[in-house]
């Protein structure tokens, strides 16, 4: 399965991200926030960082890069996408998902290893997990507090849709202890915590974060089998 990693001015663990995609075992293809094209990948990671330098609001320029015009189309269209902090921003921005991320209530930076539960193993990118399901990875942002309308915070509870909570203390005042969220469809994921920075013992905290991409593997591995029963019979 090929998965795409976004780089975009002031990206910075898009080579981790890639690093993690491969040792999950995707075959991993850089795409340029200049090119439209997503060069037949079967899944897209927009990365931590700083895109664009955090001009104006934390992914809002970022939203209005070529390859997000053709990102958010095939993500509508069911591409697996997951946003990991700074590409959870731009999701927001981009409207693929609900809410915003502000600065962290205590106005401080935090960079430590965090405890998550994940909520929804349903999700193309959780579906290695279990539902309360404890993991522990790093957490490194300043502007990471998930916010939203009581509306909107009351159905992504009723619909299923909160991916994974703060645990054992929450690093920036998100809302209900909100980590991560998912669309209606379970295709696009935003989380921001760093999963790609626990994937190997010599690194991280733990290998949990590994879980997030040899998730979207099985997703897509499982969508090409009902593909091929669904052609033989017809």
């Amino acid at each position: 399965m090929r998965i795409g990693v976004v780089t975009f001015p002031g990206s910075l663990d898009d080579g981790d991200a890639a690093r993690a995609a491969r040792i999950a075992g995707a075959e991993v293809v850089r795409l340029w926030h200049g090119d439209p094209d997503l060069h037949g990948v079967d899944g897209v990671v927009l990365p931590g960082g700083f895109s664009y330098g955090d001009a104006l609001r934390c992914g809002a320029i970022a939203r209005f890069a070529p390859v997000m015009e053709t990102i958010i189309d095939a993500a509508r269209g069911g591409l697996p996408v997951l946003g990991i902090c700074n590409g959870f921003q731009i999701l927001c921005e981009a409207h693929l998902l609900p809410g915003a991320l502000t600065r962290n209530q205590h106005l401080h930076f935090r960079n430590r290893d965090q405890w998550l539960r994940v909520e929804a193993a349903g999700t193309a990118w959780t579906n290695r997990f279990t539902a309360g399901q404890e993991i522990l990875i790093p957490v490194k942002n300043g502007e990471g507090c998930f916010v939203a309308d009581e509306k909107t915070l009351d159905a992504l509870e009723a619909e299923g849709r909160i991916v994974a909570r703060y645990i054992r203390g929450n690093p920036n005042g998100s809302q209900r202890d909100i980590a991560g969220i998912t669309n209606e469809a379970g295709n696009v994921v935003g989380i921001m915590p760093h999963p790609e920075h626990a994937v190997e013992a010599l690194t991280g905290p733990s290998l949990d974060g590994l879980g997030f991409f040899t998730s979207v593997l099985q997703a897509l591995a499982g969508a090409s089998a009902d593909g091929q029963r669904a052609g033989g019979q017809q």
